[in-house]
């Protein structure tokens, strides 16, 4: 209950999108009716999937990883920004991020896209903001990498594999997500620029 009183936003999104993705894997109509068809989008229809998309996910690996980043950041994200500023930030991630695919892919009927990495992308970038001098652990990796270092590795490699990959990955959903987070808080966060260059010269 605790998390409910200090972030009741994201401890929300955090609740209902588990039981959403939790309900799709035992019944997969819901994809279906959820999932991101942006050939289907670009007809002007299920525009809705846009939101509905990111409260699903295609296995229990890809729900664990994306949960995990929310967790690690959201609800403190959440006490720095506000409650409100914080869901409207993730629900214009959420359309925001998805936007370049369905461009990309208006015209590939077998395209799909599920999942909340882009507005995810966009909570972990404006955390970034208020603390780029953060350590990040990455699984593998036995040493903290800098926020700000790991956000700007991050950009190019998401750049450069919405170019190359053929993993079947929405790259372009991470990186938009993300530039989507920055933008938000640099917008209604004032003096978060200040912030962030402070935080990066140690006050000088």
């Amino acid at each position: 209950m605790e998390y409910f009183n200090i972030a009741p936003i994201a401890s929300l999104i955090f609740v209902f999108t588990i039981i959403t993705s939790l309900y799709a894997f035992y019944d997969n109509t819901l994809y279906g009716k959820f999932m991101l068809h942006p050939y289907t989008v670009s007809k002007g229809h299920k525009v809705w999937t846009v939101i509905t998309s990111g409260l699903i996910h295609k296995d229990w690996m890809h729900l664990f990883f994306n949960m995990f980043t929310f967790v690690a950041f959201a609800f403190t994200l959440e006490q720095l920004i506000g409650s409100w500023q914080f869901g409207l930030l993730y629900f214009l991630a959420l359309i925001l991020s998805d936007l370049p695919t369905i461009f990309k892919h208006k015209d590939n009927f077998n395209y799909n896209s599920l999942g909340a990495s882009g507005a995810i992308s966009a909570v972990l970038f404006s955390y970034i903001l208020f603390n780029p001098m953060s350590k990040l652990y990455i699984m593998f990796i036995p040493i903290g990498i800098p926020a700000v270092v790991f956000g700007f590795l991050y950009l190019i490699y998401c750049a450069y594999a919405s170019r190359n990959s053929r993993d079947g990955i929405n790259h372009d959903a991470h990186f938009f997500g993300a530039l989507t987070g920055l933008i938000f808080t640099i917008i209604f966060v004032p003096g978060i620029i200040q912030n962030f260059i402070t935080a990066l010269t140690g006050g000088k």
